[in-house]
């Protein structure tokens, strides 16, 4: 008889599968859905979005999508409704959305804000003769977008805007992503995101899973219950690694089954909802 190709993985996410309360932590862009030359028509990918819904539905089981993409944005992208169950984390956790309770967020200095609008400005006209370079806005900072520009107009954009933002803001935060580099005033990553998610859910374990170089500190930020799963095939402080986005579906379908099946089978006495 053949062996089970789920044994291996079973085997993977054992301990987070018997977890009492699971929070399930997910990057959006190349994680759930495919990446795009324009961000915003970015969606899950069919397969992913039928298992989000499935290990939400799960018992005792939590699941948020952990991004960088302004909130706003990233409800559009994920379809995200006000009746929706899934908890958000946007600009890298500088802002929320919790069931029950909306938009989450902390106080800004307006002195930030009139800064990142003339920094934006200042980018745009810096890049302005550059072909398919683009720059993004975000609440927080702006993003500069290469996926269409040619390898040396890239590098030239990153260049002008590096140069621009250590003389004008060189306190703001840079990340590197998947042909973007992100400035930001807030400081917030995915690590903290993930913390706070942890916290206001009461998570006893923490599966977060990404596919690029802003997921690592959310990766490396993962206690011994915890497990990290990694979408491709680059070096990664994940425990785990999947191929590609059909393959992360299928990990997040047997988690669902998984877990209803343990709870079924070993029904336990309830612990506290998520805290709003």
């Amino acid at each position: 008889m053949s062996a089970d190709p789920h044994d291996e993985l079973r085997t993977a996410i054992a301990g987070v599968v018997a977890s009492d309360r699971l929070l399930i932590a997910l990057d959006f862009d190349g994680t759930l859905a495919p990446l795009e030359d324009e961000p915003m028509d970015a969606r899950m990918l069919p397969a992913a979005r039928e298992a989000v819904e499935a290990v939400g539905a799960a018992p005792e089981t939590v699941v948020a999508l952990v991004s960088g993409r302004s909130l706003s944005d990233l409800r559009v992208i994920a379809e995200h409704r006000d009746d929706s169950p899934l908890l958000l984390a946007g600009s890298h956790g500088a802002e929320f959305w919790i069931p029950g309770e909306g938009v989450v967020t902390h106080d800004d200095d307006p002195a930030d804000a009139a800064l990142r609008d003339e920094l934006r400005t200042h980018a745009e006209q810096a890049t302005a003769d550059l072909d398919g370079v683009w720059i993004e806005p975000k609440r927080f900072g702006f993003g500069v977008h290469t996926r269409k520009a040619t390898a040396a107009d890239a590098a030239e954009a990153n260049l002008r805007v590096d140069a621009l933002v250590s003389a004008e803001a060189p306190h703001w935060r840079r990340r590197t992503g998947h042909n973007i580099v992100e400035y930001a005033f807030r400081h917030e990553g995915k690590d903290s995101a993930v913390a706070e998610l942890r916290a206001r859910t009461e998570a006893s374990a923490v599966l977060f899973a990404g596919d690029d170089v802003t997921d690592e500190d959310a990766l490396k930020s993962l206690g011994a219950t915890d497990l990290g799963v990694h979408v491709g095939n680059r070096p990664t402080a994940a425990t785990l690694t999947v191929a590609d986005i059909p393959a992360m579906a299928e990990l997040l379908a047997v988690i669902a089954a998984e877990r209803s099946a343990t709870r079924e089978e070993n029904p336990s006495g309830e612990r506290p909802a998520a805290r709003q």
